[in-house]
């Protein structure tokens, strides 16, 4: 059903699903709760929601700090991304280390990203449809973010297009994290 690999970054995983398809096209199941039970990880989610990108957007690296803080898995519905999560968890022994994943439409992978990481992505193409289902509702109280070229990540553009808010994030070395690595 699934294909499971776990990320570098510990509780992050990569979920490959098994691609139906015909003369009508293709099926993909995205999420089963009793696999994600089967490996401990969250099964409610508060919200769902897509976001529609141009080539070379970069959104992120995002995250709620707790008490609104989040499990997030987010999947490419249609185009192409380089998706990014890094670890913000304070005693963990990937603080700072960030994953780099290819999704798209094509694989179909999703990525779960646990609590105490940030995410991001670069759209690779015009239209870049990216969905995220998170634990906890939407705070603006509680958004937050790390300067996006703040942490060595190799982006694939020289010139991405970026919201003035995620420009203004701080870097990670500025940045006090509330996360704890349990």
């Amino acid at each position: 059903m699934f294909k499971v690999e776990p990320s570098k970054l510990a509780g992050c995983y990569k979920f490959s699903p098994e691609i139906i398809g015909d003369i009508r096209g293709r099926f993909v199941k995205i999420f089963h709760e009793p696999s994600y039970a089967a490996l401990g990880l969250e099964t409610s989610f508060a919200e769902e929601y897509y976001s529609v990108s141009h080539d070379n957007v970069i959104r992120g690296l995002h995250f709620q700090v707790p008490p609104m803080d989040h499990v997030k898995v987010v999947y490419c519905l249609k185009g192409h991304a380089l998706d990014v999560v890094l670890d913000l968890r304070v005693g963990s022994p990937t603080f700072g280390q960030f994953d780099i994943f290819e999704l798209n439409s094509s694989n179909s992978s999703s990525i779960y990203i646990p609590k105490g990481m940030a995410h991001g992505f670069c759209a690779l193409g015009d239209n870049t449809i990216m969905v995220y289902k998170v634990s906890t509702i939407y705070s603006p109280n509680h958004d937050a973010g790390i300067l996006w070229n703040s942490v060595g990540i190799p982006w694939p553009t020289m010139g991405a297009v970026m919201s003035a808010r995620d420009q203004g994030f701080p870097t990670l070395a500025q940045f006090r994290s509330p996360f704890r690595y349990e």
